[in-house]
C-alpha cells in the first residue's frame, strides 16, 4: 500500500515554524499541533531562523514573503 506525499503551502510552513521561533512551543507541542513529523518541523524552523538571518533559501520556496519576494 502506498501512500500519498503530503505537500504544504508556504503559509502553513511559516505559520508551523512561527510556533517554535515566535511563539514558544516545543517542537513536540508543534508537531501536535500542526500533524506534522518532527523531522519535517526541524527542517522548516531551520529554514525560518536561517532566512530571519539574511541567508538565502537553500532550496525550494522561501518562507517568508519578503524572501518569497527576492
Amino acid at each position: 500500500m502506498m501512500t500519498k506525499k503530503r505537500t504544504f503551502s508556504p503559509e502553513f510552513r511559516l505559520e508551523a515554524a512561527q510556533l517554535v521561533v515566535d511563539q514558544g512551543y516545543t517542537l513536540k507541542a508543534a508537531c501536535e499541533a500542526m500533524g506534522v513529523g518532527k523531522s519535517t518541523m526541524e527542517y522548516w524552523v531551520r529554514r525560518l531562523r536561517a532566512e530571519r538571518a539574511g541567508k538565502a533559501p537553500l532550496k525550494g520556496e522561501a518562507l517568508t514573503p519578503e524572501q518569497r519576494e527576492i
